[in-house]
């Protein structure tokens, strides 16, 4: 349907059968689609205050406070997304289980706990092992994901997801804004010492991310039929199938995606919308959707474009400083804050860009070649980045700007088509997707890691990676063949 201003904050109009939403009210947090969209970008940004605190601290403060060398600060990195990498694969079988919303409310105040105990650290270990338990507020990717799958029907799920993917990563340039200005005010105003006051600092995103997870806890719902044991109420009217063949209980969409391509053309929009319905995860559909070269078509590119978005954003701070050095560690801040604020625009501009393709063409190959596009000129742009290591502001800031964009709208496109494969099975996809951009992100911190202070040379690897691995998977058709549901 065409976009109209007021369905920005009306209430939106409701797909019958599966009572997906088929516009975002973004304006209207009152509207239970508008209150989930609310909180699915809001929970991901808050947990960024603590999951992205370190790096602009750690490029000065923390590592002369604790004495750590260049590789106990590439350690600390790796092991905060290895945190990441555990929980998002063990959130994904949960958002099925038990339903987003309370995984993303237990995520957030699971996060919290070794938040507050971040002042107690005085040991380089301590950095690199309390950043593997804060790793777990990088996981609110996955219940962010799946939550606002579940709301939003296929016309508009693509911009859903990335407006709350986008808005959600920005708190990684927002942090890089936050943390040094809270840091910089307890020493100028309350005359604390750098090493107390980086420590003080942390109680601010602790009592920020306790209070959006108890809100998601007891203000969100998770379903749009209400509870999630009644996610299986689509249909209307709907009367429960005694056929095999329809039946969500009887037989399960797995066994479903195996009819011939022919079968497909002739399901109901019920036998469709019952294809789309999370079920609980069983073993053997946990390795099919795992094993599918769909979800590898899926999870690497997503491994080159968040997991690079995840290892630059790491050293940004410090690149900028060693190229720059008169920028001093809150001017390097907040450049690199740049690259992650432009989430806010380009990750969701990756969602729209996806759902008008699939608007005017029908084809979710249309959403794929999209996506497989952005993953190649991102590689293009880190080429160019660790080739010319430029010295000059303009130029280094611009191509770092241009690298955004479509990273940004990689990972939106990404998330774009993840509702159309395995939607019987979206938690457990989302999760091993999302878990692959970390396991990127640690692959590449190792590059990093082993090139030391010569961040040119890491980039332009990440970028021959990254067209590498975009070319590969291009050919691989987007959703399995025969299956009901998500087309």
């Amino acid at each position: 349907m065409p976009f109209a201003v007021s369905q920005l904050w009306a209430a939106p109009e409701i797909n019958p059968i599966n009572k997906k939403a088929r516009s975002i009210p973004v304006l209207n947090p009152v509207d239970k689609y508008g209150r989930t969209f609310f909180f699915s970008w809001l929970g991901f940004m808050i947990a960024f205050l603590s999951w992205y605190a370190f790096p602009p601290l750690l490029t000065l403060t923390i590592k002369k406070d604790l004495h750590m060398s260049q590789n106990e600060y590439a350690n600390s990195n790796i092991m905060s997304l290895t945190g990441t990498l555990v929980i998002r694969l063990i959130a994904g079988p949960l958002c099925d289980r038990f339903g987003p919303r309370l995984v993303f409310a237990g995520c957030l105040l699971a996060g919290a706990i070794p938040t507050a105990l971040a002042g107690l650290v005085k040991t380089p270990t301590g950095i690199i092992v309390l950043r593997f338990f804060i790793g777990v507020l990088g996981a609110t990717f996955v219940p962010c994901q799946v939550w606002s799958t579940a709301f939003f029907d296929k016309n508009v799920v693509g911009t859903a997801n990335g407006l709350a993917g986008g808005w959600g990563n920005a708190g990684g340039g927002i942090t890089y804004f936050v943390m040094p200005a809270i840091f910089d005010s307890l020493v100028k105003n309350q005359h604390l010492t750098a090493h107390v006051a980086w420590r003080v600092s942390f109680i601010v995103p602790f009592i920020i991310i306790t209070a959006v997870g108890l809100a998601i806890l007891f203000l969100g719902e998770d379903t749009p039929t209400g509870s999630w044991a009644t996610r299986h109420h689509v249909g209307d009217p709907i009367t429960a199938p005694t056929s095999s063949t329809n039946s969500v209980k009887d037989s399960s969409p797995l066994e479903k995606s195996e009819k011939d391509t022919e079968a497909n053309t002739s399901v109901s929009p019920v036998d469709t919308a019952e294809g789309e319905v999370i079920v609980a995860p069983t073993l053997k559909e946990g390795l099919s959707v795992s094993f599918s070269l769909q979800t590898l078509a899926l999870a690497a590119p997503y491994a080159c474009s968040f997991g690079g978005e995840l290892a630059i954003n790491s050293i940004l701070g410090s690149y900028y400083f060693k190229n720059f050095p008169k920028l001093g560690q809150t001017g390097a801040g907040r450049w690199a804050a740049m690259f992650g604020l432009l989430n806010v625009v380009f990750r969701p501009l990756g969602g729209v860009v996806s759902d008008l393709i699939f608007k005017y063409t029908g084809s979710i190959w249309g959403k794929k070649g999209w996506l497989v596009f952005c993953g190649i000129v991102m590689g293009c742009f880190e080429l160019a980045i660790g080739l010319t290591n430029s010295h000059q502001e303009k130029t280094m800031f611009g191509l770092i700007a241009g690298l955004a964009v479509f990273m940004d709208a990689s990972n939106g496109a990404n998330f774009a088509v993840v509702p159309h494969v395995h939607p019987f099975a979206n938690g457990i996809l989302s999760g091993i997707v999302g878990a692959a951009g970390n396991l990127g992100g640690i692959i590449f911190a190792i590059v990093f890691r082993y090139n030391g202070v010569h961040y040119g040379k890491a980039i332009w690897i990440t970028g021959a990676c990254s067209i590498g691995v975009n070319v590969a998977c291009s050919w691989i058709r987007p959703v399995p063949k025969g299956q009901i549901g998500g087309q």
